[in-house]
C-alpha cells in the first residue's frame, strides 16, 4: 500500500479507505507509484536544508513579497504567448473594492474558476498562479479570476476574507457578462484554502450567487485558526513551513482573541454550518503539518456533499508547486475533477 485516497458521500465515513496503487493497476486512483515517492523523497532531502517559511516579524514577508514581484516582470506577456488575455480590473462588491485578475483563454469556455491564492496571507498576489492556472484553462476551457486581496500587516484577516467574498459576489453576480450563466468552481490553496472556504461561509448570505457554484478544489488549507493537533505538534523537522512557529504565527494574525474566539466561524471554516456546500475536491501531504486540518473539514463537508479526498504520501506543504511527477499527477487529477463537474452542471 503506498497511500491513501478517501472518497466521502453523504453514505460513508472518514476511515473507508481506499490504497492508491500502482500506475500498472486498473484503479480510479491516482496513479502514485514508488518512482514518484523516490523522487519526492530526494525532492525532501533538498527542501530539509533550505529555510522553512514563517512570519515571525514584518520585514520578512516584505523582502519575500519584493523578490516575487521581481521575478514576475514580464508575467503578462508570458501569459499572452500562451494565448491567454490578461485583464487587471478593480471592482466593487458591498462595501469592498478589490483587484482581481482575469485569464481568458482564446477559445470557447465552459465555466469559470475563481482562484484565491496562497501565502500565508501575508504574501502572494494574483499573478503567482498564472502558470498553474495558464495550465487549468487549456485542460479544463475555462477562464479564471484571480482575486488579489489586501495582504496582513496592510489588513486584518476579517477584511481580507472581505476582499475575497467581495471577488466571489461579483463574479457571481455577473461581473463578467459573457459567463453570467457558466457554472463556477472556487480553487484555494494554502491560506487561499481557508479563505475559500471561509468565502463559501460567507456567500450563503446570498442563496441565488451560492447557488451557483459547481465545485471547490482545496490544497492543504488552514481550517482552524486556534491550530489543529497536527499543527501544534509541528517540530523543528517540519519541510516548507516553521513548524515551531505556525501556531503562534495563526495568534499574530487573529491577536488578541481567545482559542475560542478563533475558532468562531467564518474565521474557521471547520466549525461552520456546511449545509449546501458543492461537491469538493481536497488534497493534502502526509508530511504536511496542516494535515488535520484538511482531514477534518473533509469529514464534516461529506455530512452535506459529496468529498474526495487524497492524502498524499512523503509530500509536504506546497507540493504542487513542485517539478514531479506526484505534483503533475495531483494537477492533472484534479482538471479531470473539474471538468467533470461542469459537464454535471450542464
Amino acid at each position: 500500500m503506498i497511500g491513501h485516497r478517501w472518497y466521502f458521500g453523504p453514505e460513508r465515513r472518514l476511515g473507508d479507505s481506499v490504497p492508491i496503487l500502482a500506475a500498472t493497476m486498473p484503479s480510479p486512483m491516482l496513479p502514485i507509484d514508488e518512482d514518484d515517492l523516490a523522487e519526492m523523497r530526494r525532492h525532501n532531502r533538498r527542501l530539509a536544508l533550505a529555510p522553512r517559511f514563517g512570519i515571525r516579524n514584518r520585514f520578512a514577508p516584505m523582502l519575500i513579497q519584493s523578490l516575487l514581484r521581481l521575478s514576475q516582470l514580464g508575467s503578462d506577456r508570458t501569459a499572452r504567448k500562451a494565448g491567454l488575455s490578461v485583464e487587471q480590473r478593480r471592482i466593487s462588491s458591498g462595501d469592498n473594492e478589490v483587484g482581481v485578475r482575469v485569464l481568458r483563454p482564446g477559445g470557447s469556455v465552459r465555466g469559470v474558476v475563481l482562484d484565491i491564492h496562497g501565502g500565508g496571507w501575508a504574501i502572494g498576489n494574483a499573478r503567482m498562479n498564472d502558470a498553474l492556472n495558464a495550465a487549468m484553462i487549456r485542460a479544463c476551457e475555462v477562464a479564471v479570476v484571480s482575486v488579489d486581496y489586501r495582504l496582513a500587516g496592510r489588513a486584518p484577516i476579517r477584511e481580507i476574507m472581505g476582499d475575497c467574498l467581495a471577488a466571489a459576489r461579483w463574479l457571481l453576480d455577473g461581473g463578467i457578462a459573457e459567463y453570467r450563466d457558466l457554472p463556477v468552481v472556487v480553487v484555494g490553496e494554502s491560506a487561499g484554502g481557508h479563505l475559500a472556504a471561509a468565502t463559501l461561509l460567507q456567500l450563503k448570505r446570498w442563496p441565488g450567487l451560492f447557488n451557483r457554484l459547481a465545485g471547490a478544489v482545496l490544497y492543504y488549507g488552514v481550517y482552524d485558526l486556534a491550530g489543529s493537533a497536527s499543527v501544534r505538534r509541528a517540530g523543528a523537522d517540519t519541510l516548507v513551513l516553521d513548524g515551531p512557529g505556525m501556531a503562534a504565527g495563526l495568534q499574530g494574525l487573529t491577536p488578541g482573541m481567545s482559542a475560542a474566539e478563533r475558532r468562531q466561524p467564518p474565521l474557521s471554516p471547520l466549525y461552520g454550518d456546511l449545509d449546501g456546500f458543492p461537491p469538493a475536491l481536497m488534497f493534502v501531504g502526509e508530511r504536511d503539518p496542516l494535515l488535520d486540518d484538511t482531514l477534518q473539514l473533509a469529514e464534516r463537508w461529506r455530512e452535506v456533499s459529496e468529498v474526495e479526498l487524497h492524502v498524499l504520501p512523503e509530500a509536504p506543504h506546497g507540493f504542487i508547486h513542485f517539478r514531479t511527477g506526484m505534483a503533475a499527477k495531483v494537477l492533472a487529477a484534479a482538471h479531470d475533477w473539474i471538468r467533470a463537474r461542469l459537464d454535471e452542471t450542464r
